[in-house]
């Protein structure tokens, strides 16, 4: 099993997940993707992801802040967290985690530390 496929497999155990991608925000590409749900288009989350993480890192970059101050963005929809972690470590440059969660199910905390530490896998 890939680095790849063992944290999307890992991040899908917390509790309210319901999708999870590793992301290339340069290409706006996914490198992999685990869902249970038919209904969520996982490629079209990343895409959108994308742009919220270059903005981001663009507002950083104009506040004269480097990027690895960035931890992660949450973004809470009436149903859905949907959390993005950008991989910081120089192997990783433009990669990001995107973790979809139930909003009535998950804690966003517990899911923060869980991608803190599917980071170390990749």
């Amino acid at each position: 099993m890939s680095a790849i496929q063992f944290a999307l497999n890992r991040a899908m155990r917390l509790d309210g997940a319901l999708g999870v991608a590793v992301v290339d925000y340069l290409s706006r590409m996914p490198l992999g993707t685990l869902s249970h749900r038919k209904d969520l288009d996982l490629n079209r989350v990343a895409h959108s992801g994308t742009d919220v993480v270059r903005a981001h890192l663009s507002a950083l970059d104009m506040m004269g802040r480097k990027p690895e101050q960035l931890e992660d963005i949450l973004v809470t929809l009436d149903g859905e967290y949907h959390l993005l972690r950008p991989l910081t470590r120089r192997t990783h440059e433009g990669l990001f985690l995107l973790l979809v969660l139930d909003r009535e199910r998950a804690e966003p905390e517990t899911a923060r530390q869980e991608l803190r530490q599917i980071e170390k896998l990749l």
